[in-house]
């Protein structure tokens, strides 16, 4: 079973930065883009950042210029690097795969707690 596990969350005031990884384990039979989700408490997840097959990166108009998202693909990880982090993201964040068919199938990790706040 592949497990999609977050870390590198915590807190930091705004304009600070984080990192956050995500490490995916277990077999894969079909690799697709890999992308990082939020979601506010009542809220649906939101796809901000993504990086496809052919590592192209795609952002959130909220993020862009702001959070970078790679991959090492030797490591099975997959990165975002948040910078001049505002209040407005606190969240949970968590990786998944991006599908242009429609949500992911493989089950959600528990996620990486970003807190931003002075």
């Amino acid at each position: 079973q592949v497990q999609l596990v977050e870390s590198g969350g915590g807190l930091v005031e705004p304009g600070g930065s984080l990192t956050l990884s995500c490490v995916v384990s277990g077999s894969i039979a079909s690799i697709h883009a890999m992308g990082w989700y939020r979601r506010a408490p009542g809220k649906q997840r939101e796809l901000v950042a993504a990086i496809t097959t052919s590592s192209t990166a795609l952002y959130s108009p909220s993020v862009k210029g702001r959070f970078t998202i790679s991959r090492d693909s030797a490591k099975n990880t997959v990165y975002l690097q948040m910078n001049a982090l505002k209040p407005e993201d606190t969240d949970v964040y968590y990786c998944n795969e991006v599908l242009n068919s429609g949500p992911p199938s493989l089950p959600w990790g528990q996620g990486a707690q970003v807190t931003v706040s002075s």
